[in-house]
């Protein structure tokens, strides 16, 4: 019988309910709980509860894998310090490991895959293998919709932040794998909230200039600093190093005529001021009237005017594929590859960049969804319902559907 050892989830229900109907396939389920929030979201049985210092955690693991003889690691995102020790043990001995992780799609996908996400993805960098395997798969489209809210997400987050005010009793040595602690964050994110409703009219006139402008500009999508995709997958140690690069760069090489826009995160929460930082590089290239930076605006309608994307590996690249605007990736992301994106050098990319091959395009997008996507989502009973649905069978599965096709 296989068993399966879930670990930290997303702040919402999905975990328990993934978990009550793999048990209910037969399989054995535990979990391990590192915070008052994941108990408090593990409706199931049989949780074992890490209270130990960091340095402690791989001899647990190796004892809870011992002892409840773990063939199955669950783990939402893969470079958490709390799952590093299980996913090196579970990697040491062979076994599956299933990582959840954000949709590489979105709004209606989630990602599934075994072994890691992102950087760590299995997906082949190999454009001819996806004009060759893409033959048989058959044709993905948006997905089929469900009703999302933010503040449902934010009542989860909330929930299980607000009940972790009993981890310096009960997990006194649990630290949060993001940066900045949740409660300062939300102090954050207020402020940064009320900045951007009270400038939206002046965003949103901004943007209509900018596309009604016969300038051609270049976008350039601000991820977030904590993300495991700058901090673990790329060469850059924050977005200010990476807008330093960029900046200087298209001071020397971009066509005069030019506009650079560098929009910030939607999520970002406003712990480093980006508009000050913009304002300052502008000043040090001698970059006066040719940057425009924004808090918000529409994405789709900025992709469809855009010369070109820079970016380090964020999931607006593969929207920008989508709208079949060249775009340059700086960092390990699944989609940087020959047909895709730009291989060449960043000072090359503002004179020299093209579109994608729309073939490979849609070979590349519609054997990704195939693989690794599921139609659902973390935080409302739909979405949840519909990704548990499409889950169960594939991590019960003896392969993923990608390592069915490698």
């Amino acid at each position: 019988m296989r068993s399966f050892l879930f670990m930290q989830g997303v702040c919402s229900p999905f975990f328990s309910d993934l978990a009550s109907r793999v048990r209910a396939a037969g399989a054995a389920v535990s979990r391990v709980n590192f915070t008052a929030g994941d108990n408090a979201y593990w409706k199931g049985r049989d949780a074992i509860s890490f209270r130990g210092q960091l340095g402690q955690l791989p001899r647990f693991m190796t004892d809870v894998f011992d002892d409840r003889r773990i063939s199955d690691l669950v783990v939402f995102g893969d470079t958490r310090p709390v799952h590093r020790p299980g996913i090196e043990l579970a990697q040491s001995r062979g076994l599956r490991i299933h990582v959840f992780e954000e949709g590489y799609f979105r709004p209606y996908w989630v990602t599934l895959e075994r072994g890691g996400v992102n950087g760590y993805s299995s997906l082949p960098k190999d454009p001819n293998w996806y004009l060759d395997v893409g033959k048989q798969i058959p044709k993905y489209d948006n997905g089929q919709p469900f009703k999302s809210s933010f503040f449902l997400r934010a009542w989860h987050d909330l929930r299980y932040n607000g009940v972790g005010i009993a981890n310096p009793v009960f997990y006194r040595h649990y630290r949060h794998h993001a940066p900045v602690g949740p409660f300062a964050e939300y102090a954050y994110y207020i402020r940064r909230g009320a900045k951007v409703s009270w400038g939206k009219k002046r965003t949103i006139a901004t943007v209509d200039e900018l596309l009604a402008n016969q300038k051609p500009f270049y976008l350039v999508p601000l991820q977030l600093n904590s993300d495991a995709q700058i901090r673990v997958h790329s060469r850059f140690a924050n977005m200010a190093e990476m807008l330093t690069l960029v900046m200087r760069s298209f001071a020397l090489h971009a066509p005069e005529d030019s506009l650079l826009v560098i929009k910030n995160h939607p999520l970002d929460a406003g712990v480093v001021n980006h508009a000050a930082n913009v304002r300052r590089l502008t000043q040090e290239f001698g970059l006066d009237g040719r940057i425009v930076y924004l808090e918000d605006g529409s994405l789709p309608d900025i992709l469809r005017r855009a010369r070109g994307v820079v970016t380090v590996n964020s999931t607006v690249g593969g929207s920008a594929l989508v709208h079949m605007c060249p775009t340059m990736a700086l960092g390990n992301a699944i989609f940087n590859m020959e047909g895709l994106t730009f291989q060449g050098e960043l000072d090359s990319f503002w004179l020299d960049c093209q579109p994608p091959d729309p073939r490979l395009l849609r070979y590349f997008r519609n054997v990704v969804i195939h693989t690794t996507q599921l139609n659902g989502g973390f935080y409302t009973k739909d979405g949840i319902k519909m990704a548990v649905d499409r889950a169960v069978p594939t991590i019960l599965a003896d392969k993923s559907p990608l390592e069915a096709l490698l």
